[in-house]
């Protein structure tokens, strides 16, 4: 079997995956969130290594331990530092949802590098990312980084610290975590000089950067439970999910329906940096090789549907809303935009707040519900229409996540992007592409086509209704929620 790691960032999931690629046992451990002020989240090292633990030991009691190959996903851009000698933390990690380095990068703005920061990364300068903490810890906690000047601590990404715990102090990362720090240049594939520069960070606390496959690194018995097993494969959770989904060439794409909605589509081997609200990420790098993705977020997608039935109490459990918006024939001209933590990609308006038009008396929960799944699918339609600025066209869409089991939403989205939607039987692809690219590393499975057989369709969804005036009423509605957000 091979055994991968999930380290999100609410919870750690472990699985163990045979040679057909089927999770034969599966294991789950939550840890804490902490946030210390207003903005502020962090996670304690030290509690995600016992979930980690924990999730691990579940699948071993299931199944046992003779696994080939260990494969690592993880929460991308939060950042950690640890003792390079007892890996203990001197403080808590800093989470990628955190907003404390807002001044952090407007101080910067001066910087002769700072201009170039998106065409060097692929990506905006932004609190989201890791390099702009790291300078807030040297800022405002001189004493601990003192440690890491010093190279007694080392700095790195969540994948880095399972690492470290697990094979006791390998100090490495992949190329696709580390496109995600904004000290990674995507084009030369290496540490910037100029970002470590301009960020103030000294390289010697960052980690080795290899490849997504191969034996990289094994682990320590004593730390892992006895086992001392090749760790093969490494990748953010949203670009290990593009790999579980098996889209390996050019145009290839996924969406993640979760709390909010992941969007990734293979762009090939040359990095097209985009200006339209969009990232440009390293997807995987195999044998040396680096393909490339465009990638946007959706703040909003299943919370929303969390909200109707927390808030508004439309319904009790979340599944069902699919039977009470396919109650009604459209939304009768409602239009919502969930805008209730602000607008994502491509629109990139923090302060925009949630709003829902073309109510009448004649409006009804099934209309709001209906409504609802529209606007899951207009955000992905919308960024589709920037992704189509690098030329690539979308052929079809693999999803995942849980709102993803919702025929409804697939029709809808079908509908909108005029592609076919296509659900695979597994859709726990994140934690299912660790132990692919794992399973890859080694050679259980020869080639990218084999693995192509180990995920079939379950469903597929194709266009079956003219859409379009529905999608002109949704960037109406966006522009003026847009509108009433501005003072």
């Amino acid at each position: 079997m091979i055994l991968a790691i999930d380290s999100g960032t609410t919870g750690v999931t472990a699985i163990a995956v045979n040679h057909q690629g089927e999770i034969v046992a599966r294991g789950y451990k939550e840890f804490p969130q902490h946030f210390p002020q207003p903005g502020w989240v962090e996670h304690d090292l030290e509690e995600i290594w016992s979930a980690v633990q924990s999730s691990v030991k579940q699948v071993i009691d299931l199944v046992g331990d003779d696994f080939k190959a260990l494969g690592i996903t993880n929460q991308r851009e939060t950042i950690g530092l640890w003792n390079k000698e007892t890996l203990a933390s001197p403080r808590n990690a800093i989470v990628w949802q955190d907003r404390r380095t807002t001044g952090i990068l407007k101080d910067l703005e001066s910087h002769p590098t700072y201009s170039k920061v998106q065409e060097l990364t692929g990506l905006p300068l932004d609190p989201y990312f890791s390099a702009a903490k790291l300078r807030w810890i040297a800022i405002n906690e001189p004493n601990i980084w003192s440690d890491v000047l010093a190279g007694k601590t080392v700095a790195g990404t969540i994948d880095s610290y399972v690492i470290a715990r697990a094979t006791n102090g390998s100090h490495i990362t992949d190329a696709s975590n580390a496109s995600r720090t904004q000290l990674y240049n995507i084009h030369t594939g290496s540490w910037s000089l100029e970002l470590l520069e301009l960020f103030d960070i000294p390289e010697q606390c960052l980690p080795t950067v290899v490849d997504s496959i191969g034996e990289v690194a094994r682990t320590n018995p004593e730390s892992f439970f006895g086992l001392e097993i090749p760790i093969a494969g490494i990748a953010g959770d949203q670009q290990a999910a593009l790999f579980g989904q098996t889209q390996f060439q050019v145009g290839g794409a996924k969406c993640t329906y979760g709390t909010g909605a992941f969007i990734l589509q293979n762009i090939g081997s040359t990095p097209v940096v985009q200006t339209n609200g969009l990232i440009t990420t390293v997807a995987w790098q195999l044998n040396g090789v680096i393909t490339y993705a465009s990638e946007g977020s959706v703040f909003v997608a299943g919370a929303a549907v969390q909200w109707l039935r927390d808030e508004l109490q439309i319904f009790d459990k979340s599944d069902e809303i699919e039977q009470l918006a396919a109650s009604v024939p459209d939304s009768a001209g409602v239009v919502f935009v969930p805008a209730l933590t602000g607008l994502g990609a491509p629109y990139w308006k923090p302060d925009a707040r949630g709003s829902l038009l073309g109510l009448t008396r004649g409006t009804s929960k099934a209309h709001i519900a209906r409504a609802t799944l529209e606007a899951l699918a207009f955000q992905v339609r919308d960024i589709f229409e920037a992704m189509a600025s690098t030329g690539i066209k979308l052929s079809h869409l693999r999803v995942d996540g849980g709102a993803s089991e919702n025929n409804l939403l697939l029709q809808i989205q079908a509908d909108q992007l005029g592609v076919r939607i296509e659900r695979p039987v597994n859709i726990d692809s994140t934690a299912l592409g660790a132990a692919y690219l794992a399973g890859l590393g080694v050679g259980i499975w020869k080639n990218l086509e084999e693995l192509k057989e180990l995920n079939p369709i379950q469903v597929s969804f194709n266009k079956q209704a003219d859409a379009e005036q529905g999608y002109s009423a949704w960037k109406r509605a966006v522009q003026a929620t847009i509108a009433f957000s501005e003072k």
